[in-house]
């Protein structure tokens, strides 16, 4: 079992809910050491202070914040633990929301609610509010020297929190929107939208691997047998210039249809031989 990274309370009106706070995602990445490629030697990097020259270890560095006239403010664990903020040990609701509202790019990480001790039957409670009237709790914490926006809502017979970043720390992405006079023809959208229902179901996210990772793993894995890398032919570039999309979009939607035929096919093998 994971160890909770959030110890606080709910704060459901005048309703108080202890809960325990898991992450509820882990990377799954390959990591690399920084290496010297002549002898594999790792590199290693020394926390020097600048004034001193000394090497300071890592539990005696403090976090410092320094103003634009160059004074330097440093604050301890005691100063982030101590903050005249309640949050830090409280989930504190502020509205209750359609969840449909909370634009997804607000999202930061996802955590799961347990209850503890006595925060037991207050939390089924919220939960069961929570399902009866089909909304999500916007709320505020503080987690890691951090006050966060958080959205609570309910999954599984759970509660799960996302925390969210502030609106002014999205960037204005009109810069990225295409030119408002370049437009595309009747036939072009409904062969695109003929290419979206050959590719449409159900959301099934366990279908899903990260090719990247296992492509490395296998490079990785060749390098330590000692035998030569696999590859794989990248598919020649097409020219940009001049697109059909009419037909373009024909070709995807014939090339889907073979897809999704031939998973179909290997499906129906599985449960023949499950059978």
């Amino acid at each position: 079992m994971p160890r909770s990274i959030w110890k606080g309370a709910i704060s459901f009106g005048l309703v108080t809910i202890p809960v325990k706070l898991y992450s509820a995602t882990e990377e799954k990445d390959i990591s690399f050491r920084q290496v010297h490629p002549e002898d594999g030697g790792r590199i290693k990097y020394k926390r020097v202070c600048e004034k001193c020259g000394e090497e300071i270890p890592y539990a005696e560095i403090a976090k410092g914040y320094e103003t634009p006239d160059g004074r330097m403010a440093i604050l301890e664990k005691e100063d982030f633990d101590n903050l005249p903020l309640p949050t830090t040990k409280a989930v504190e609701v502020v509205q209750f929301v359609e969840e449909e509202e909370v634009d997804p790019t607000y999202f930061d990480k996802t955590y799961f609610l347990e209850a503890d001790g006595p925060g037991v039957k207050p939390y089924v409670l919220l939960r069961d509010a929570l399902t009866a009237s089909g909304r999500a709790a916007l709320v505020k914490v503080a987690i890691r020297s951090r006050e966060n926006l958080a959205l609570i809502r309910v999954k599984d017979n759970q509660l799960l929190m996302h925390t969210m970043i502030w609106p002014d720390e999205i960037r204005d992405g009109a810069f990225a929107a295409p030119p408002a006079e370049v437009t595309v023809s009747d036939a072009e959208i409904t062969m695109a939208k003929t290419f979206i229902d050959a590719l449409s179901g159900d959301f099934e996210p366990e279908q899903y691997s990260d090719s990247y990772r296992e492509a490395l793993e296998e490079v990785v894995n060749a390098k330590l047998a000692g035998v030569a890398p696999p590859t794989e032919t990248a598919p020649e570039a097409q020219d940009a210039d001049v697109v059909d999309l009419v037909a373009a979009l024909r070709a995807s939607v014939e090339a889907a249809k073979q897809r999704r035929e031939a998973k179909e096919g290997s499906g129906k093998k599985s449960k023949s031989k499950a059978g």
